[in-house]
């Protein structure tokens, strides 16, 4: 045996006494093992790391200020009705303290049906004259300023902190602009006649997440003042004005959601009415009156009739 030979075996010797053989010394398997579980405990830091950090902005976010989010939905919206697909609640208090008169003029056409154009009037016009000052009722900030030809023709939306939105139409001029932040009380346009329009006045709405409430069920627009300093939003009597004057009121059943009209239960038809317009007194349509009455649309009224309302 020469000595390469040799050589060889003894090595191959002394590889099989320390236990080392070729498997162990290829062992990627095992190293890759090991790898892996230094990457496992590298990982379970980072994310302590990050859990903490995100634990640590959550405990400073809740010192913040909250923000007010009522000037978030359907804020940049183009609509006049940005909550169509909102759930709106069945009932809201809402405060109305802090109001001011949007004008001092009377009321010359009240919300409620229009039998003429077969659609509801879903504000009141209020008397002013051309160019009249138009102010802000609450405080809160213009989310739209817009002109619509065959509508409201220029007109401002403002939104407020007690959760309703105010609409002012046929404007001259809008002295506000979207985004601004407005006061009570602050000069928002110039009145007019513009869009669908037959002389100056102010179209004023009032709305609740979309909803049109009538702005005598908020305001007494004969006294300037609000009818009480809450109100509160119902989906069944959101259309529906309120009285408090004392002759209008029974002392053992006060019954706000009414007008001196709304007393009865029936009318009796006076020389000159028309169906459309003792519907429109009574805050229905002409149809519903006519179904009340069982009458054909093509039935005539005479004074000394009797009709029902309810």
């Amino acid at each position: 045996m020469n000595c390469k030979k040799i050589f060889g075996t003894l090595l191959l010797a002394a590889l099989a006494v320390s236990g080392v053989s070729a498997q162990t010394v290829t062992s990627k398997a095992a190293h890759s093992k090991a790898h892996k579980q230094l990457l496992a405990k590298a990982a379970e830091s980072k994310d302590q790391i990050k859990l903490v950090d995100k634990n640590t902005y959550i405990d400073l976010m809740d010192d913040l200020e909250p923000e007010i989010d009522i000037f978030t939905e359907g804020w940049n919206s183009r609509s006049v009705n940005p909550f169509k697909e909102a759930e709106v609640p069945s009932s809201k208090v809402i405060d109305v303290t802090g109001y001011y008169m949007p004008v001092p003029g009377k009321i010359t056409s009240n919300y409620g049906y229009r039998a003429k154009f077969g659609r509801m009037h879903k504000g009141v016009d209020l008397a002013i004259k051309s160019n009249d000052t138009i102010y802000a009722a609450f405080d809160g900030k213009v989310r739209l300023t817009n002109y619509e030809a065959k509508g409201y023709g220029n007109y401002v939306i403002l939104r407020h902190p007690n959760g309703l939105e105010t609409v002012y139409g046929h404007l001259n001029k809008h002295l506000v602009k979207p985004d601004q932040t407005v006061k009570a009380g602050d000069p928002i346009g110039l009145g007019g006649s513009t869009g669908r329009s037959t002389g100056p006045h102010l179209h004023f709405e009032t709305r609740f997440m979309g909803y049109a409430i009538n702005p005598s069920a908020i305001f007494d627009f004969a006294n300037h003042t609000t009818h009480t300093d809450t109100y509160t939003f119902s989906k069944k009597t959101y259309t529906q004005p309120r009285n408090f004057a004392p002759s209008k009121n029974s002392n053992e059943t006060v019954n706000p959601y009414r007008q001196a009209t709304e007393v009865a239960s029936s009318y009796t038809v006076k020389s000159g009415d028309t169906v459309a317009g003792i519907a429109r007194r009574y805050g229905m349509s002409a149809t519903t009156l006519r179904r009340l009455n069982n009458m054909a649309k093509t039935d005539a009224i005479r004074a000394g009739q009797v009709l029902k309302l309810k």
